[in-house]
């Protein structure tokens, strides 16, 4: 299962909104995406480059295997992002208007990346002028999160080596000494 919601982020230009898409099982952020507006774009770019990061690394989405949540905004209900998830053969889920609960391992990622990202000077020193500079901070933050994080829930492993010790335990073919 995926998660997926955005979030918006105030620069000296304007809001810029980032969407992160979630995978459940690792807690790893899959993909992201930035933008100016809050068109459906926004939201089908980060599924797009998901499914090629997985693809890439061998790891295909199988058809009707995947299930992709996120809450009822309207880019989440567009006919656009519908049909891209059915061409994929993943299975939408939307949450319940108004039901912050429903989404909360997002919501929770959405504060964890305002906190850790935003509203600290770590990842990017000074104010954010514009959408370059939350593309840059966030790419810090995307890579220090997957990669050096360590997660109570994973048992005090960054997402990213949770991943690739479940991919190595699934493959059983013998490998060389």
């Amino acid at each position: 299962m995926w998660v997926t919601d955005f979030t918006y982020v105030r620069t000296w230009a304007g809001w810029t909104y980032v969407a992160f898409i979630v995978d459940v099982f690792s807690q790893r952020i899959v993909a992201w995406h930035a933008a100016t507006n809050k068109e459906v774009d926004l939201v089908t770019t980060p599924l797009r480059i998901a499914l090629w990061q997985r693809d890439r690394h061998g790891h295909r989405v199988g058809y009707k295997e995947l299930i992709h949540h996120s809450d009822a905004g309207s880019q989440y209900t567009s006919i656009r992002l519908t049909e891209h998830l059915g061409l994929e053969g993943i299975s939408p889920s939307i949450g319940s208007v108004g039901d912050a609960y429903d989404n909360a391992l997002m919501e929770t990622i959405n504060g964890l990346y305002k906190t850790e990202c935003i509203r600290t000077t770590v990842f990017h020193p000074g104010p954010y002028k514009t959408i370059a500079d939350v593309e840059y901070a966030t790419s810090s933050w995307v890579d220090w999160y997957n990669n050096r994080r360590l997660h109570s829930s994973l048992d005090y492993v960054a997402p990213a080596e949770y991943e690739a010790a479940y991919y190595a335990a699934q493959n059983t073919e013998l490998q060389p000494v």
